[in-house]
């Protein structure tokens, strides 16, 4: 990293397994300090401490917040646990890298919001694909006019069930498809609707299956953006395997990505105008190191986030919209 800039001093909640893959590797990659990690069992923590080179291990959370050498906190715990947490660390002055969905309801992310706003601190959701070049590839594309005027726009996340008993499968852990995995399909359609509309998609139709009346294992959306264009978006815990394609339709052709989410893993874009076919190869390198260099550029020189607190806001909005539309009660708050 650049050397007249320190780097972050990290303190992470939860001994979480996105842990390593979203911010301890991007920051040995990026020459950050991972400071501490707490978890409840502080025998976790500190085997988690070891196995990552963390230098601190606690038995709570609130103790990484207290720290005074952490500046930064990433937030890895369960989704429930992602507003009250962010909420404390802001508090307490840190700036905050959280797991999205960064808050389980509106309301909640409104509260974040406002501590963002009166702490001065840099907060950001963590919708890591949207930094790396593959997605701003297609973006640019887009805007170029080279597929023509858009007329649809498809994304989906899709994952095999998890176990039954795993939090994401929990309502009073504002758990469900659509904030797991359908919120990176959601959210995808809103930054390709701000480029092309200037404004937000509005929900037009559900599709979802919720056996326990509260929980969505499924949850496909249908929008109509302001300029008309038609967004589907797949969220889906019942996929044989991991799936996540974004096809941009245009009257010229089309705008493929293998995989929006995890671009490192298939880093291409597919080029289709006129009945040609063209396969463009963008770096191979991890959405979430790409991420994280957007985070402490923000933190150090000011830039400006995209998935920064307002963004949240209006995400989790459109989340609520969604559930209200298909009748299923908003993911309620956890008090921690």
């Amino acid at each position: 990293m650049d050397t007249t800039r320190k780097p972050l001093r990290i303190g992470i909640l939860g001994a979480a397994k996105i842990a390593p893959a979203a911010v301890i590797f991007p920051a040995h990659a990026t020459g950050h300090t991972l400071v501490a990690v707490g978890a409840r069992d502080k025998a976790r923590a500190s085997e988690f401490a070891k196995q990552y080179q963390i230098e601190k291990a606690y038995g709570s959370y609130q103790e990484v917040i207290d720290d005074p050498e952490v500046d930064v906190v990433y937030n890895a715990l369960f989704n429930g646990a992602h507003g009250p947490w962010n909420l404390k660390a802001l508090a307490a002055g840190k700036h905050v890298l959280s797991e999205k969905p960064s808050a389980s309801n509106a309301a909640e992310a409104n509260e974040v919001l406002a501590a963002v706003k009166s702490s001065g601190k840099v907060f950001m959701e963590g919708f890591h694909y949207y930094y790396h070049p593959v997605f701003q590839r297609m973006l640019a594309l887009v805007k170029a006019g080279e597929i023509g005027e858009v007329t649809k726009v498809e994304s989906a996340l899709l994952i095999p069930m998890p176990q039954t008993n795993d939090l994401r499968l929990q309502f009073s852990l504002a758990g469900g498809s659509l904030m797991d995995v359908g919120c990176y399909a959601l959210h995808s359609q809103r930054m390709l609707c701000h480029l092309l509309a200037k404004g937000e998609p509005s929900i037009t139709k559900t599709e979802f299956n919720a056996q326990d009346g509260k929980v969505d294992t499924k949850m496909n959306l249908q929008f109509q953006y302001p300029n008309g264009v038609t967004g589907f978006a797949k969220g889906d815990f019942e996929s044989p395997a991991f799936a996540a394609p974004f096809t941009v339709t245009g009257t010229k052709g089309s705008v493929h990505m293998p995989n929006f989410v995890v671009s490192g893993w298939d880093p291409r874009v597919i080029v289709t105008v006129s009945g040609s076919t063209r396969v463009e190869h963008l770096p191979s390198l991890s959405s979430y190191t790409y991420q994280l260099m957007a985070f402490a550029d923000a933190v150090d020189l000011g830039h400006a986030l995209k998935t920064d607190a307002k963004d949240a806001l209006t995400q989790a909005q459109l989340i609520d919209a969604a559930y209200q539309a298909s009748k299923l009660p908003l993911r309620p708050s956890f008090k921690v």
